[in-house]
Order: C-alpha cells, then structure tokens, then sequence
C-alpha cells in the first residue's frame, strides 16, 4: 500500500509537467487562427449573410461568389439556388481550375454560429472554445470533427491551384489538442 501512495506522489510532478502552459496553448491558438482566418476558410464560415465569397482567389478581396448565391436559412441554397447544383456531391480530384469544387458530401455552409469571417482572434478563440458558439462541440469531438470532415480535408487539399491554409491538416488537430489541454486559452482573457 505504502509503494502504491509513494508512486502516486512521485508521478504527480509528471502529469502536471504534461500539461501545457498557457503560453504553449496560445501558440497553438496562434497556429488554429492562422488557419481559420484564411480565407480558404472565412470563405464559407460567413455567419448570418449567408453569401459565400471568393476571397484569396484570383478576383480580389472582399468578392461575393459569383452568381448571386446565398445560403438561406437552409445553409445548402435551398431558397434561392442550392449549392448542389454546381457543387456536384461526388468525390473529385478538383483539378480543373475555376470548376466548381466537389467531394462526396452535400455542399453547404457552416452553421452561423461558427461565423469566422471578419472576426478578430480573440472573438473566434472564445466562440471555438465554447460549446454554445462552436456547434455544440467538446474539444475531443471537435478534433474528431476536423479528422473526419470531408469539407475541412478538401480545404487543406482544395486542388486545381487553390489557396490552401498555412500547415496541413494534421498539424491543425494537433495545435487544437494542445490548445485544448493547455485549457482553451484566449489572449483577451484566460
């Protein structure tokens, strides 16, 4: 009994030294806000509007994708024009330039609440890491969410000479993992 309470106290120093600082999380935020600030990224997560852009493209900052569509309520275009309808729900190797991208999921855009374009780092890190403003995610579920997403892959590999965000998609889920055991911090507060 007595080896068994001395390995516990011996191991504890250990586990706290696994914990990342706050400065390794802010690091790792760093890393995470790189990437949804690109816009690769803020292209789609535009919130309320519901108008996709086409900004980091060959048009210029600040330009509305083309054809006038808008999300809706639907978040697939239902209301006006869907999505589907150039984005083809069939895996592709989006290799021909200015095609309507495609993989084998049913285009559309994030929820609103994960409205990431225009916003400030410390604005999107305390949205991410709150369940009520990132989709309902815990941390774990929402590295699974970035491992599984046919969307979030296509971004990191968008094909056809793209823009792709800085890093890769597994540096992505490791800077979120460490950023979610460093405690979620956000430079603005703890």
């Amino acid at each position: 009994m007595r080896a068994l309470i001395l390995a516990l106290i011996l191991a504890a120093p250990v586990a706290a030294q696994d914990i990342p600082s706050r400065d390794d999380g802010l690091a790792a935020w760093d890393e995470i806000f790189a990437v949804t600030s690109h816009p690769r990224c803020t292209n789609c997560h535009v919130g309320d509007a519901g108008v996709p852009m086409w900004n980091g493209l060959i048009y210029g900052s600040d330009t509305v994708h083309g054809m006038h569509v808008q999300a809706g309520e639907s978040r697939v275009g239902a209301e006006t024009m869907a999505c589907r309808t150039c984005h083809i729900s069939a895996q592709s190797d989006n290799a021909t330039p200015h095609a309507p991208p495609m993989i084998d999921d049913a285009w559309r855009l994030p929820p609103t609440e994960l409205a990431w374009l225009g916003k400030t780092s410390d604005k999107v890190c305390a949205q991410l890491r709150n369940p009520d403003t990132n989709d309902g995610f815990a941390m774990d579920e929402l590295a699974t969410h970035l491992e599984t997403s046919l969307f979030v892959a296509w971004g990191f590999a968008p094909g056809a000479g793209r823009d792709e965000p800085p890093g890769t998609l597994d540096d992505m889920v490791v800077a979120l993992k460490l950023w979610a055991a460093a405690g979620t911090p956000c430079a603005a507060n703890p």
